[in-house]
């Protein structure tokens, strides 16, 4: 569904118009009716998609709301999601195009268009926009549909765990957790000018997400100077720790647990647990818990050593284990 024109003038009004495909012909109330569903329901969706609310008479939606609003309905019909559910799936929507989104026209305006716009003809950035437009669409659905597949095969590939008995809404499932945080990040970023700073940021975050790729692992998101990513065995997790210690000046904190995943982020005292060893670690280190270190046992170049037992906020007196590539 199509945003609201932007209010940064005709320039912006334009783009927004060359990038949403079709004018806008309906009201709400209009679009609500054509496409069968109430205009609560429509209103309901509108919100969860991150759309801000416009009045009832404002002329806002194109033949392409009417048609996605009647997929929607098909959906409904469909019965296998009821209505929470399709609000579920439109929040889910919402907030990840939106950083795409954001982040894509970012790359596109910064790659046209000089460090200065102010002034400049902004022709080279409707023709580059309008030249990429049909092949950036047909590859974000052949890597969605690539991405359901292989988030579909890990959750279906996962135990559950036995902890917390029936959960009807959500089930926890087992899983390494690990952060990785970049050492003295306030320091540097007060030492850095804005465009130092977005490439010291960008370059933790890619290299990351490479690293954790690479091992068959997920990303589970990104905190400015903190990255969260999980796998599915401790093995996995402590390969990637190593890795992203070569790639930077780091530290990470590594758990195995049960985890409960949520609107694709992961929750439980596991989670918690690899954060919290996330501050204990010194920097160039990586410091398991018991259950992954225990997970460790006989793997072949990875050396386990046991410390001295720390207290952890919210969790007690825990037993680290440092993590490191064994001298063979």
């Amino acid at each position: 569904m199509n945003a609201p024109a932007p209010s940064g003038g005709p320039a912006a009004e334009e783009f927004e118009r060359l990038l949403a495909g079709m004018p806008p012909r309906h009201t709400r109330e209009q679009v609500a009716a054509e496409a069968g569903v109430s205009q609560e329901l429509a209103r309901r969706i509108w919100r969860a998609l991150g759309f801000a609310q416009l009045a009832d008479d404002a002329v806002a939606f194109t033949d392409a709301d009417v048609d996605a609003l009647r997929r929607v309905r098909a959906m409904l019909d469909g019965g296998v999601l009821d209505e929470a559910g399709v609000i579920r799936l439109a929040r889910a929507l919402g907030q990840t195009t939106a950083r795409l989104a954001q982040w894509q026209a970012e790359i596109l305006i910064g790659a046209v268009l000089p460090p200065e716009p102010a002034g400049t003809d902004l022709t080279a950035l409707f023709d580059a926009a309008e030249g990429l437009l049909p092949d950036l669409q047909h590859v974000l659905v052949h890597v969605w549909r690539a991405q359901l597949a292989a988030a579909g095969a890990r959750l279906l590939a996962l135990p559950a765990s036995a902890e917390g008995g029936e959960e009807p809404a959500h089930t926890r499932v087992t899983l390494a957790v690990g952060f990785a945080d970049l050492v003295s990040f306030t320091r540097r970023a007060r030492e850095l000018d804005e465009h130092e700073l977005a490439d010291l940021v960008e370059g933790f975050e890619s290299r990351a997400s490479d690293i954790v790729a690479a091992h068959g692992a997920r990303l589970v998101k990104t905190l400015g100077d903190e990255v969260l990513f999980t796998a599915p065995t401790p093995v996995q997790a402590a390969r990637i720790a190593l890795d992203l210690l070569d790639a930077g000046e780091l530290r990470v904190g590594l758990a195995y647990g049960a985890v409960l995943p949520i609107m694709g982020d992961v929750f439980g005292t596991t989670v918690n647990l690899a954060a919290r060893l996330t501050a204990i670690a010194r920097p160039g280190t990586a410091v398991a818990d018991a259950a992954l270190a225990e997970g460790l046992e006989g793997e072949p170049g990875i050396e386990v050593r046991t410390i001295r037992r720390r207290p952890a906020r919210g969790l007690g007196v825990v037993q680290p284990h440092v993590l490191r590539r064994s001298p063979a």
